[in-house]
């Protein structure tokens, strides 16, 4: 396998736009891509483009009486069809609407390939990540779930055990919809408690379908958790399951949206615990499956202050040449910020936090909400993969 990593970027994937006000703001890949280039990380890694994917590549995951619907929306956006999601304030139709979402979903699957193929070991696509699409309806700002496809490739060029390990806030429902029964397919979710948070799902009994029993992993922290949290709960679950399922291939999603700016949820995470989530996903891919690591962006809404930053260091991780969070961001940068958004911008890549955790091994609280979950997740999951809770 080559050694090198991939950044797949095309310019076009800023035009998956809601529209004004909608806080899928493209201006977050934009802001992005110009930190990237400011850093000199496109300079570490290969970039490329791939092509928007065709109407069978998107079957894999999605009905084609979607897929049409989406046309149809895109060409007339004004003109509002029921049944699909694409009439509602989270979804909205605009016009290129399929273009945008299968160029999105182009680059993920392109990723995958280069990763299956061993042109790369690494490969990023901080574009995609929109994991709440359904086979047939838009969900959560999502319109085609580039991971589901990403993973349905792989599958189809033969990769026989897949890990998805989605750490945005909100749960992964579109991609443990997509695989809910299959067993070759193992995904793992973090994310806040759907007692406070959309979409309501990702409770720690659901495990999964008929004859994939604890291939559906759901860790859900109690709102207001933070880095200590956050982190324990994921190295008290993540390591031993990927340990045991043996995976050939790592897909992580990396929502921006457990950070404490961020204006639609609830956990309180730094840019700094962040960090550390990507680089525990680097290192379970080279430590379970042979290096090979697709990783994608997600949501997050504080588009200038945390977006470009965490995901530029998702770039820096992927290209082992991480950023020191002690950096300073570029002025050129913060200048392009003041340019685009009549803002200012962050002045270095980190929150100023040093993150630790205790270790699950040491012990746990049950009194503790975040012990609690922990346990609830490991007693509904480890079971059935010969682990003890």
């Amino acid at each position: 396998m080559s050694g090198e990593a991939r950044l797949l970027w095309d310019e076009g994937v800023t035009r998956y736009d809601f529209g004004s006000g909608h806080p899928m703001d493209p201006v977050r890949l934009t802001l992005t891509m110009a930190l990237v280039e400011a850093l000199g990380l496109d300079r570490r890694l290969a970039v490329r483009g791939a092509p928007a994917l065709d109407k069978e590549t998107l079957g894999l995951v999605h009905e084609p009486d979607y897929v049409e619907a989406v046309r149809r929306a895109s060409r007339q956006p004004a003109v509002r069809e029921g049944g699909f999601g694409l009439d509602s304030m989270d979804n909205p139709a605009f016009a290129g609407m399929h273009e945008a979402s299968a160029l999105i979903a182009g680059q993920s699957v392109a990723g995958a390939e280069d990763i299956w193929r061993g042109d790369a070991a690494h490969a990023v696509n901080f574009a995609g990540g929109l994991h709440h699409a359904m086979p047939a309806a838009a969900s959560g700002f999502c319109v085609y779930n580039d991971p589901a496809l990403a993973i349905a490739r792989l599958l189809e060029l033969g990769a026989e055990r897949v890990a998805y390990l989605d750490l945005d806030v909100h749960h992964g429902d579109g991609v443990q919809s997509v695989f809910w029964s299959d067993p070759r397919v193992l995904t793992i979710s973090l994310h806040e408690h759907p007692r406070t948070l959309f979409p309501g799902t990702g409770w720690p009994e659901e495990t999964g379908g008929e004859g994939a029993q604890g291939s559906a992993v759901n860790l859900a922290l109690p709102a207001g958790s933070s880095d200590e949290a956050w982190l324990r709960a994921l190295h008290a679950v993540v390591p031993e399951l990927l340990a045991a399922f043996g995976p050939q291939v790592l897909v992580s999603q990396h929502g921006a949206d457990t950070h404490f700016e961020d204006p639609l949820a609830h956990l309180t995470l730094s840019l700094d615990a962040q960090r550390l989530g990507a680089e525990a996903a680097h290192a379970w891919a080279h430590e379970h499956a042979e290096g090979r690591w697709l990783a994608l962006g997600g949501g997050g809404y504080a588009v200038v202050d945390v977006v470009p930053r965490i995901w530029s260091h998702l770039v820096g991780i992927a290209a082992h040449a991480p950023v020191p969070p002690e950096t300073p961001v570029p002025e050129e940068w913060r200048r392009r910020v003041f340019a685009l958004t009549q803002g200012d911008g962050p002045r270095r890549m980190t929150d100023g936090r040093a993150p630790r955790w205790v270790d699950w091994a040491s012990g746990y609280d049950p009194a503790d909400r975040v012990d609690q979950a922990i346990l609830a997740t490991r007693r509904a999951v480890y079971p059935h993969h010969g682990l003890l809770a």
